[in-house]
């Protein structure tokens, strides 16, 4: 994937971590945030970054044991503490903002919106789910606590996947989604990977394993979740891939939501701003503008 501009990087602080984002645009231009969600980067977002950066400030940050920000001290990662880091960078860039939100990165704009209505403008989610869990959780109890320590410790164990060169790490992204082209799935690896840094050598993937989900008891239950959504003020736009939460009724979810209307997107799955970016580009544009024309 070419890009017509490259960006620029900053770095903020929040609870003793260092954070990365990147931004294209006029920062005095309304400002618009592309999260990112699970084992990605702010990278992954170029092609909507450039799409949208002749009118708003776009900024994509890196989510802490993600990108070039740093990784979580102990591994004791959170939803909650992902919102704290989410509403830092509100505070470095000015609020109230408009945000674009992918999969995890979704679940934690509700929270972050449904806690400070006032700081968000518009929502366009992809994919986004209003719960971390598919159910309520199960109860602290002995037998409980025992798995989520041993899933805990299991990571310590686990090895990161190494790549021989970038190509090959290219090739496992379009493993991943067999509708990515291979030049953008290059520009994820690109940007998703660095040097092992060992005598062993390769390339390994820059998340933090220990960022991954299933290990995290905090998730957010469908109760909670539905609590959020109900919170929030402003509009919400939904997208969702026909091939992915589209099978799921996922576009249900919107009546959650006092403002918001869903969206099916035709021929993508779950990577709906990959598989259909210029169907994404014109709904974000459209559902922005009108959002701004209200004000």
């Amino acid at each position: 994937m070419s890009t017509a501009s490259e960006p620029e990087q900053h770095f903020f602080r929040s609870q003793r971590l260092k954070l990365c984002y990147w931004s294209w645009g006029d920062p005095t231009n309304p400002p618009v945030i592309l999260q990112h969600g699970g084992r990605d980067h702010g990278r992954s977002w170029d092609r909507i970054a450039e799409a949208l950066a002749d009118e708003y400030y776009v900024v994509t940050p890196d989510l802490r044991g993600h990108g070039d920000s740093d990784w979580e001290i102990g591994g004791e990662y959170s939803t909650p503490q992902a919102v704290v880091d989410l509403m830092a960078l509100i505070d470095e860039i000015g609020a109230p903002v408009n945000i674009v939100a992918h999969s995890y990165g979704g679940l934690l704009t509700y929270l972050a919106a449904g806690s400070y209505p006032d700081r968000f403008r518009a929502i366009v989610s992809i994919e986004g789910r209003i719960s971390g869990r598919p159910t309520e959780p199960e109860p602290l109890n002995p037998q409980t606590l025992r798995k989520t320590i041993e899933a805990r410790r299991d990571l310590e164990r686990r090895m990161p996947h190494r790549y021989a060169t970038l190509d090959d790490a290219a090739e496992r992204m379009h493993e991943s989604n067999r509708r990515l082209h291979p030049e953008m799935a290059h520009h994820l690896a690109l940007h998703g990977v660095r040097d092992a840094g060992d005598a062993d050598g390769g390339l390994v993937w820059k998340f933090d394993n220990w960022a991954r989900p299933g290990v995290r008891r905090d998730d957010v239950s469908p109760n909670e979740g539905q609590s959020f959504a109900e919170a929030i003020e402003c509009p919400v736009l939904l997208i969702v891939g026909d091939q992915s939460g589209g099978l799921r009724n996922q576009q249900d979810e919107i009546k959650y939501f006092r403002d918001g209307r869903a969206v099916l997107v035709a021929d993508a799955a779950y990577w709906v701003h990959h598989d259909q970016p210029a169907a994404v580009i014109d709904e974000a544009r459209t559902f922005l503008a009108a959002v701004a024309a209200r004000a």
